[in-house]
C-alpha cells in the first residue's frame, strides 16, 4: 500500500486534545471561552478552562449544551493547532449524542457541516478515518459531502478503508457506499480507494469496493444513455426544421451518434480516442439554409462535448482584410480569437483570393493563411461557405486546405415544394415578437397550392439567386396585402389574421416586380 503523506504528517488518534485545555481561550463578550473548573494536586490548586473541544472529545453533552447556551457561537470555534471544530472532534470520536445535538441546534448560529481543518477535512473525514460509523451515518443523514476532498485529494471513503486496513472493521466504508460515495474517485497520487488494496489479503473488503465500482458503473452508464437519447430527440428537432439537404443530414446525424456514443463508452469507464473538430466547406447558392446548418451544428458540437460553447461567428471578407500592409494579420487575429470555442463562419469565402493571381495588393490570402495556421489547434471550428465554382478559388489556393478540410456539403437550389415547406415552417414556428406573430394560412394555402403558385408566379433565375431567402419578404407582402384588403369594419377576428392564397399571390407579384 502506498503511504498516505498527510496521514503520516498528523496523529493517527484524537485522544489527545486535553493537551490544548489548559490554554485559556480568547475573551467573548467579556466571557472567558469555557467553564474554569478547580483541580485539586497534591501541592496546590490548579484552576483549568474547560472548552467546548474537550466536552466534544468526552461525550459531555450537557456540558456542551451549557456552553453553546452562554455562547452560541462556540458552535464554529477552532481549536489550536489543527483548526477542528467542535463537530469535527465529536465525530472524530463517535460522540453521538453531541454530534446529534449539535447538527440540529437551530439559531442565529448554526453547525459548519463541511467545516475544512488544517488537512482540509471535514467533519465526516475525521469520523471516515477514525471508524466511527454512527457518527458517520448521522453526518450523511444531513447532506454531508461524500465527494469532499481534503488537502491531499482524499475523500472520506480513502480514509475509511486506510482506517479498516489497520481495525478490520469496514462498517465505515459500507456506510459511505451506501450513500454512493464514489469509488473511482482519485486522490492527488492518482489512487483510488481500490487502489490502496494491493496486495494479498483484505479479500472481503476489496470484493464490496468492487461490487459497489461495477453498480456505480452500470448507472453512469444508464443515466448516458438517457442523457444521450435526449440529445438525439434533441437534434432531430433542429434538423425537422431544415427543408432538403438530405445528405447533410444523414451526415450530421452521423456525427451525433459516434460522438454520443464516445460519451457512453467514456461512461463505462472506456478509454476511446477524442474526435478531432470537423472542418468543412459548404458549396451552394445563397439562401440554400447554410448559416442556419452552421448553427444547428455550433449546437451539436457544443451537446457533445467537442466544443465549450455553442456561439457561432458570422464573417465576411470586410472582418478580416485590411485595407493596407500589416492590418489585415492583427485584424484577422481579432476575429479567430473571439470566435474560439464556437464555429468560425466565413462566408463568401472565395472573395478572400483575387480573381487574377497577379493582383498583389490584395491581402485576402493573408487572412486566410492566417485561419488556416489555427485549424490544428482544435480551439476552433472553421466552416468555408459560398458559390461552388468561386469556391474552388479557395480549394487550390492553399495546399493545406483539403488536409484541414475533410468535409465537402453542396447545398443544391430549393424546389418550389421545398419553398413552400419553408412557408409552412415559418408560419408556425413564428415567435413573439416577430411581425407574422399570431398570424395563420387559410385552410386554402396547402403545400402543393402555394408550390404551384411560386412556380407560377416567379422565375427559375429567381429562385435560384434568392432561394430561401424569398420566403421572408413574401410574407410581408402578403401581410401587407391582407392589411390593405380589410376594412376598418371588419369584427371577424380569424378574418383579421388570416392569410389567403390572394395575399400570397398578391405578394408574390409585387415580389416579381
Amino acid at each position: 500500500m502506498k503511504p498516505i503523506k498527510s496521514i503520516q504528517k498528523q496523529p493517527t488518534s484524537l485522544i489527545s486534545f486535553s493537551q490544548f485545555t489548559l490554554t485559556p481561550s480568547p475573551l467573548t463578550n467579556g466571557k472567558v471561552n469555557g467553564a474554569m473548573q478547580r483541580v485539586k494536586d497534591s501541592s496546590r490548586s490548579v484552576t483549568k478552562p474547560i472548552t467546548i473541544h474537550a466536552l466534544c472529545n468526552s461525550g459531555d453533552l450537557s456540558g456542551v449544551i451549557k456552553l453553546l447556551r452562554d455562547n452560541p457561537s462556540l458552535i464554529n470555534d477552532r481549536n489550536p493547532v489543527m483548526a477542528n471544530t467542535p463537530l469535527h472532534v465529536a465525530a472524530g470520536h463517535n460522540s453521538v449524542e453531541v454530534v446529534k445535538y449539535l447538527l440540529n441546534l437551530a439559531g442565529t448560529e448554526t453547525v459548519e457541516l463541511e467545516a475544512k481543518n488544517m488537512y482540509g477535512e471535514t467533519p465526516l473525514h475525521m469520523a471516515a478515518k477514525n471508524g466511527c460509523n454512527e457518527a458517520a451515518g448521522l453526518l450523511l443523514s444531513h447532506g454531508a459531502s461524500t465527494e469532499a476532498k481534503a488537502n491531499n485529494g482524499m475523500t472520506p471513503l480513502h480514509l475509511s478503508v486506510w482506517h479498516s486496513l489497520r481495525a478490520e472493521d469496514s462498517s465505515t466504508v459500507k456506510t459511505l457506499l451506501e450513500h454512493n460515495a464514489d469509488c473511482s474517485a482519485k486522490d492527488d497520487e492518482g489512487m483510488t480507494p481500490l487502489n490502496h488494496l494491493q496486495g494479498p489479503g483484505h479479500e472481503k473488503l476489496r470484493a464490496l469496493l468492487n461490487s459497489y465500482f461495477e453498480e456505480q458503473r452500470k448507472r453512469r452508464a444508464i443515466e448516458a444513455c438517457s442523457g444521450t437519447q435526449a440529445k438525439m430527440d434533441e437534434l432531430e428537432k433542429e434538423l425537422s426544421n431544415l427543408v432538403g439537404l438530405n445528405e447533410l443530414k444523414l451526415q450530421l446525424r452521423k456525427w451525433a451518434k459516434g460522438m454520443l456514443l464516445d460519451e457512453r463508452r467514456r461512461a463505462l469507464g472506456l478509454k476511446v480516442g477524442t474526435r478531432r473538430p470537423p472542418h468543412m466547406a459548404f458549396l451552394g447558392n445563397p439562401g440554400t439554409g447554410k448559416t442556419m446548418v452552421a448553427r444547428i451544428l455550433g449546437k451539436l458540437l457544443f451537446m457533445v462535448g467537442i466544443l465549450p460553447t455553442d456561439k457561432v461567428t458570422e464573417v465576411q471578407r470586410t472582418d478580416l482584410v485590411g485595407e493596407f500592409v500589416g492590418h489585415t494579420g492583427p485584424k484577422t487575429r481579432r476575429v479567430i480569437k473571439e470566435a474560439e470555442g464556437g464555429i468560425l463562419f466565413v462566408d463568401e469565402a472565395y472573395r478572400l483570393i483575387p480573381m487574377q493571381k497577379s493582383d498583389d495588393k490584395d491581402y485576402g490570402l493573408e487572412a486566410l493563411e492566417e485561419i488556416m495556421s489555427v485549424m490544428d489547434s482544435g480551439k476552433v471550428v472553421v466552416i468555408f461557405a459560398g458559390y461552388s465554382e468561386p469556391m474552388k478559388r479557395v480549394i487550390s489556393s492553399n495546399e493545406g486546405f483539403c488536409r484541414r478540410v475533410t468535409k465537402f456539403f453542396t447545398f443544391d437550389d430549393f424546389s418550389t415544394e421545398d419553398l413552400s415547406n419553408i412557408l409552412h415552417l415559418k408560419m408556425n414556428n413564428q415567435t413573439e415578437g416577430s411581425l407574422l406573430y399570431g398570424f395563420k394560412l387559410h385552410s386554402s394555402c396547402t403545400v402543393k397550392t402555394v408550390a404551384n403558385l411560386i412556380e407560377t408566379e416567379t422565375s427559375e433565375k429567381q429562385r435560384k439567386e434568392m432561394n430561401g431567402g424569398m420566403v421572408d419578404p413574401l410574407l410581408v407582402n402578403a401581410r401587407e396585402n391582407l392589411d390593405l384588403r380589410l376594412s376598418f369594419d371588419c369584427m371577424d377576428t380569424d378574418e383579421l389574421l388570416t392569410i389567403t392564397l390572394e395575399d400570397l399571390t398578391d405578394g408574390l407579384r409585387l415580389f416579381s416586380q
